[in-house]
């Protein structure tokens, strides 16, 4: 790690406590000038940090800049070394892609300020202004086949669920399957994709991609949807931080990673879920029907009553719910 890297590092640790210059110096055997080079430059990168004669450096409470070294200190899970950020990104997802290919391993996760061609289901864009946003996306190498890998974006679901609930307390919904919601509108979705082996049929590895609005302004989406998503926090919060919510999903998606053949997590996503008991719009390619959801198979699949009485299962396609929601 570079001197620069060191030093976040501690001050993260320390966050809103002073650092002595002498401090530093003694813990990571460099100069003072050195250090004062550092500071300066993470001043510039956005830290707040302030800077008092006799007491040393202070990382402001009210810093929230996405950093691997902002990160590791909530880790349970996964290591700091695999946490890649960038300030600015295509997507998430086509970097984390490449990094695959190139055989990164598993647990790697990719982070960005801002994605400028974010990337959501059915080809949709995905709105990723910088410094309002979590946007991260994983490496996972399960040992998964195709059919099975709904069970990753259900687990997924739940993980983002349950890490925004433990670092804010807001309890959220699941709408299947694959999106998070605050009081009926949209705060996170989620990007599944896999990389498959040819030879055998399996699947190599899986990207998966998570935005979050952490406290993106509603009127800065596209308006066609601006009725329909909202974000966790309409201004910055006080003593939260997006890394801590970047850790906690982490901590939450590894862990269930390890879960995926038990499906336990299935029972806390039905218990999440907004859209059971139903009516919905069940929408395939250019295909579309009316149906009631009324379960979750143990596969992550949305099981409907269709109006002719026959329930079958979804793992494929999206839902809308009808009425006044905002789905």
């Amino acid at each position: 790690m570079s001197s620069k890297s060191n030093i976040l590092q501690i001050l993260e640790k320390n966050r809103g406590t002073y650092v002595s210059g002498e401090e530093l110096a003694q813990q990571l055997q460099i100069s003072r000038s050195a250090i004062w080079k550092a500071i300066s430059e993470l001043k510039k990168e956005g830290y707040q940090i302030i800077s008092v004669t006799n007491k040393g450096y202070c990382l402001s409470d009210e810093t929230d800049v996405i950093s691997a070294e902002g990160i590791g200190p909530y880790l349970t899970n996964g290591s700091q070394d695999m946490i890649h950020v960038f300030k600015t990104v295509d997507s998430t997802n086509l970097v984390a892609k490449k990094m695959a290919l190139e055989q990164a391993p598993h647990g790697t996760v990719v982070l960005a300020e801002e994605q400028t061609a974010g990337r959501g289901r059915m080809g949709r864009s995905f709105h990723s202004p910088a410094g309002s946003g979590i946007y991260m996306s994983f490496i996972l190498r399960p040992n998964l086949t195709s059919n099975d890998a709904v069970l990753i974006t259900t687990a997924a679901s739940v993980a983002v669920a349950r890490a925004i609930e433990e670092v804010t307390h807001i309890r959220t919904g699941i709408k299947w399957v694959n999106d998070v919601y605050m009081n009926g509108k949209k705060i996170c979705g989620i990007l599944t994709e896999a990389l498959t082996d040819f030879e055998s049929g399996g699947i190599e590895s899986i990207i998966l991609g998570i935005g979050i609005n952490f406290s993106t302004a509603v009127s800065s989406f596209p308006e066609n949807i601006q009725q329909k998503v909202d974000s966790l926090f309409h201004e910055k919060p006080a003593g939260i931080t997006r890394n801590q919510i970047a850790a906690a999903v982490i901590n939450h998606v590894l862990c269930l990673c390890n879960q995926l053949q038990d499906r336990s997590f299935i029972a806390e996503y039905k218990a999440r879920s907004i859209v059971l008991g139903k009516d919905i719009e069940v929408i395939q390619g250019t295909n579309s029907e009316k149906a009631t959801a009324i379960d979750i198979d143990e596969n992550g699949g949305l099981m409907i009553e269709k109006q002719d009485g026959t329930i079958t299962s979804l793992h494929s396609g999206e839902i809308s719910i009808r009425g006044n929601f905002a789905s």
